[in-house]
């Protein structure tokens, strides 16, 4: 393909992993995602990789559906996102592990590998939305093309950037790198993503097909990253908007922890068969307590997960 990255604002390593790979397959649309999860529209797709020592391991499975793609890790271990796999790799101030602490090498040796190994394989090359379309950030994906369903996590979470917004000195705040076999290679089959702040560019290194750590919540890294230098905030939070029968409007933001429930605010309540609310069940005599509500509240999702406070946002000092 035209080497359309020539004159972007991007380190020179990566202008030469662009250059060298075998293939680049620029990610547009939605459409083209789908045929590239699917090996170009199989029933069945395995995603595998040769892996030194171990020859060829299948990750994932991917299965054409009606409405989609499913896909089934192979490992029950990947099947989640293990909540210790974010490394700091730079040396500036943080509250997380850092790499060299963790591993005892310096994680500029284990970057200049991954670049090695990304030369070798046939890419797909994904500008993307860093926190959707509203906060004018943008990142690139480089992957393998054959990880098209992580791609599509990607996109459908993000955003693909339009075209207009990618010009010849397009110069991204994010680049996610996408490596999985370096989870059997050098981290003992565990999820890693490293995180590499260097000058004017946040770096992820996802090593790991699993799309939480490095697509959901890597680019929530990133984001908070972005908020300190600018004084804004992404919050880890649902908002929803409530109005009532009487047409009073209240807004709700819950923070707090993955698994707390901010997710089900954005919810219905659950009502029986008959209309009404299931309050409880008392454990010990079985008895049932029960509320009829005939109207409830009408809810409109505003955030679910992240948050964002730009300061364009604002209309007031809140």
């Amino acid at each position: 393909m035209e080497r359309i990255w020539a004159e972007w604002e991007i380190p020179e390593i990566v202008r030469d992993v662009l250059d060298s790979s075998p293939n680049i397959t620029r990610i547009t649309d939605r459409k083209d995602i789908f045929s590239m999860s699917t090996g170009g529209g199989k029933d069945i797709f395995d995603v595998a990789y040769d892996v030194r020592g171990r020859g060829r391991v299948v990750e994932a499975t991917v299965a054409k559906c009606k409405n989609g793609v499913s896909i089934n890790y192979a490992e029950s271990y990947m099947r989640r996102r293990d909540p210790d796999c974010l490394v700091v790799g730079d040396e500036q101030e943080t509250d997380k592990a850092q790499f060299r602490q963790l591993f005892d090498i310096d994680f500029e040796d284990v970057r200049s590998e991954t670049f090695d190994w990304l030369k070798k394989q046939r890419l797909a090359l994904m500008p993307f939305m860093i926190g959707g379309r509203q906060t004018g950030y943008h990142g690139i994906l480089l992957a393998p093309d054959n990880a098209g369903f992580f791609i599509g996590g990607l996109a459908d979470l993000q955003g693909i950037s339009d075209d207009d917004k990618i010009g010849e000195k397009f110069s991204p705040n994010a680049i996610i790198y996408l490596a999985p076999t370096f989870r059997h290679t050098h981290f003992k089959g565990k999820q890693v993503v490293v995180h590499n702040r260097i000058e004017g560019l946040h770096e992820v290194f996802s090593y790991n097909l699993y799309p939480g750590p490095s697509a959901k919540k890597g680019v929530y890294g990133v984001l908070l990253h972005i908020g300190e230098r600018e004084k804004w905030l992404t919050l880890h939070a649902s908002t929803v908007q409530v109005v009532t029968p009487y047409d009073n409007v209240t807004t709700i933001m819950h923070e707090g922890a993955s698994g707390g429930g901010k997710s089900e605010m954005l919810e219905y309540p659950h009502r029986e068969a008959d209309g009404r609310l299931l309050l409880g069940v008392n454990k010990m005599s079985c008895e049932r307590a029960y509320i009829g509500l005939p109207q409830g509240c009408s809810l409109s999702p505003v955030t679910d997960d992240m948050a964002l406070a730009l300061p364009k946002f604002r209309e007031d000092s809140k």
